[in-house]
């Protein structure tokens, strides 16, 4: 029983799961929507992210639901402040949609990929150009998350031993970005091998 509801849930796809990513952030501390879209930002943004809009919805229907709580807090020199707030129910949300397996792969969509697919189209060196631009893209983020990211979780694990093994899996999923932009470097450098020899 309990599966299937969060297979009725997850149906939403995006908004959601969007759910999800809000309470696990909530999970950690009380946050603004505008704390939640920075955490997403510096955490989970390069797999997933949303608008600070959707959060900010996403945050009023999880109120009304009862997953999420909020107070105002007045400051003395700013405007006050709306602090959301996990709660009993939502943590049970959360951990029922984390217990639960995933039985099926997301269907993705890959701008560079349908470009490429019809690229057939286009001249010899506007289609290198458009590789190469890609390559140094996917260069450059592989090396933000072999540094900064590192740097950020290994900071944070330091700072507060308590997240230990949260942070154990925030490198797990680092390391999966880092090996998922290695290995469009290396796609796009024998893609682009295949082009200059044979075009």
């Amino acid at each position: 029983m309990m599966y299937k509801l969060w297979c009725i849930k997850s149906d939403r796809k995006g908004a959601g799961m969007l759910r999800y990513a809000i309470l696990g952030m909530l999970g950690y501390q009380p946050m603004t929507g505008y704390g939640v879209k920075h955490a997403m930002d510096s955490s989970t943004g390069y797999f997933w992210h949303a608008k600070l809009s959707q959060i900010y919805t996403t945050l009023k229907q999880l109120e009304k639901e009862g997953a999420v709580s909020s107070a105002v807090e007045r400051q003395a020199t700013r405007p006050e402040k709306r602090v959301y707030s996990i709660t009993d129910a939502g943590r049970r949300d959360l951990d029922e949609w984390l217990a639960a397996p995933l039985i099926g792969l997301d269907p993705r969509k890959e701008t560079l990929l349908l470009k490429v697919f019809f690229s057939g189209r286009l001249d010899r060196e506007t289609l290198l150009t458009n590789l190469h631009l890609q390559r140094e893209l996917h260069r450059k983020q592989a090396e933000l998350y072999r540094t900064h990211t590192a740097r950020e979780i290994a900071r944070a694990a330091a700072q507060n031993p308590a997240v230990a093994k949260d942070a154990m899996l925030w490198e797990a999923t680092r390391r999966f970005g880092e090996r998922l932009e290695d290995l469009m470097v290396n796609w796009l450098d024998e893609t682009r091998r295949l082009v200059e020899e044979n075009w």
